[in-house]
Formats: C-alpha cells, sequence, structure tokens
C-alpha cells in the first residue's frame, strides 16, 4: 500500500499541553492513516545549509524554546532512530542529484516531537529527521520530498511539519491585546484559502510560486522557513501524475495563527 504524505502545521511547543482544535484533531489523526513502520519527516526547526539527514539511532528530545511552562520541559519523545533508513534518504536525494549529510548526534526539535506526541504518543514507530535549507526556495523543497516519494510505497509516512502561516510578532500582539486584529485575520484567510485552491485544481507552477502569486505572503511568512515543509510533503506526493490534495483540518489562533494540515495523495 502507498502510504499518503502529510503536511502539519505543529503550532507552539506547548501544543501538546494546550487543548484546542488543532491538538485534538492531532491525537485523532492515526487513525486517518494506516499505521507506517518507520516516518521520514522535515520540520522548519531543523535548518542547514544543503539538506541534513539524522542518523542518530536514539536521538534525545530537544527543548529548542524558552518561557514555556516548566512542565514542557520534562516532556520526553523515545521514538528511536533508524541509520539504515536515513542512508536510504541519503541515497535516494544522491540519485535525484542532491548531495546531502549523515548527522549521527542529533535529537528531535520541537517540530518533529510536539505534533508526533499528540499522533503516536507510544512512539513506537521510528523517526528520520531531514533539514530544510532556509537559502532554498519552494521548488527545491519540493524536489526534495519528490526524491523521496519512493519511500512511500515502502510503508514509510513522509511528513512536513511547519505552519501555513507564521507571523509570530502579529501572533504574539494579539496574545499580548487578548484580541486578533480583524485585517490581519482577513489576510490569512486569503492566504491559506489561496493554497486550498491552488492545491484542488494542482497546479504545481503556482502554488510553487507562492511568493509571486499567493495574496499577502511577507504578512504571512516574514521568513520563509515554516511554509518549506508544505513543498516538500507535497513533492513527496508527486510522481507519474499530479499529486491530489485534502485538506483535513483548518483552525486559527486569535485569527493570525493558521493550523491547516494537509494529505498529499
Amino acid at each position: 500500500m502507498t502510504l499518503p504524505s502529510i503536511f502539519i502545521s505543529h503550532g507552539a511547543p506547548d501544543l501538546v499541553l494546550q487543548k484546542s482544535d488543532a491538538s485534538d484533531f492531532l491525537k485523532k489523526l492515526s487513525t486517518q492513516i494506516t499505521p507506517p513502520k518507520a516516518i521520514v519527516i522535515a520540520s522548519a526547526h531543523h535548518e542547514t545549509r544543503g539538506v541534513e539527514i539524522v542518523s542518530d539511532p536514539s536521538p534525545e528530545t530537544i527543548y529548542d524554546f524558552g518561557g514555556f511552562d516548566p512542565k514542557m520541559y520534562e516532556l520526553v519523545y523515545p521514538a528511536k532512530g533508524d541509520p539504515k533508513l536515513a542512508t536510504q534518504v541519503h541515497s535516494l536525494l544522491k540519485n535525484a542529484g542532491i548531495e546531502g549529510n549523515l548527522n549521527s548526534s542529533r535529537g528531535f526539535d520541537h517540530g518533529v516531537w510536539s505534533p508526533l506526541m499528540l499522533i503516536w504518543p507510544e512512539a513506537n514507530i521510528p523517526i528520520v529527521q531531514v533539514s530544510i535549507d532556509p537559502s532554498k526556495d519552494a521548488r527545491y523543497h519540493f524536489e526534495l520530498g519528490k526524491a523521496l516519494a519512493p519511500l512511500r510505497d515502502d510503508d514509510i509516512l513522509v511528513i512536513g511539519s511547519g505552519h501555513i502561516t507564521h507571523n509570530l510578532q502579529v501572533v504574539f500582539s494579539a496574545m499580548r491585546r487578548g484580541i486578533m486584529d480583524p485585517t490581519m485575520a482577513l489576510k490569512v484567510t486569503d492566504f491559506t484559502n489561496w493554497f486550498y485552491e491552488q492545491f484542488k485544481t494542482g497546479n504545481v507552477d503556482e502554488i510553487l510560486d507562492w511568493k509571486n502569486k499567493a495574496p499577502y505572503p511577507q504578512e504571512n511568512h516574514p521568513t520563509d522557513e515554516h511554509l518549506m515543509p508544505l513543498f516538500f510533503a507535497y513533492g513527496a506526493a508527486s510522481g507519474k501524475e499530479s499529486p491530489t490534495a485534502e485538506r483535513v483540518h483548518s483552525s486559527t489562533q486569535l485569527g493570525s495563527f493558521a493550523y491547516d494540515v494537509y494529505k498529499f495523495d
């Protein structure tokens, strides 16, 4: 069976402790997916020049954040790594003309463990993490995912973990004030709905040219890194045919932090 690829808007690190529409959805997501034998995941919080593949057999839990509930620093996601799969990922990328490096001593950042702790709290599925390159564009990350498409035929789930919108200045301002900015909320809706409509038509070139074609790109992504896992997941579903997309979840926090989740087949 060929598994889909998934894009997850992973939220703040404490999503795992907070009750919300997004966390409730992620807790049920495993029921919509055939249990994979392993996961390959690209996180927006693993940034490198070029691509890095984590081959650590026992990755630690990285607390790559500050100022959160002390309980956050007690959470551990003890999933194992898979050095053999990491080597396979490296080979697939190399065959596609994408040079990468193996890292045998890196743990899981919260872009990995926070959503997966909600989806598979048992932590019984091996995980290989792949970095994103913030100096590269959407097409690069699409091709990165596309090179790994064959893994889906081997019961391996490919995930991109980022955020469909990620303007933290706007989010923090809304949190301090306790109210959302209605103008920004409309810009978020226009931006996320543009992707929804483009994925329905399957126009890959339009999607990859999002910075020129999507409404309000700068307002929703002052920097690009949190959107790159979306293109990674989309690419992983591409093969001989154009991938189909299903927006399986959509919610917002204070109108400005959107939690869209996509499943690509």
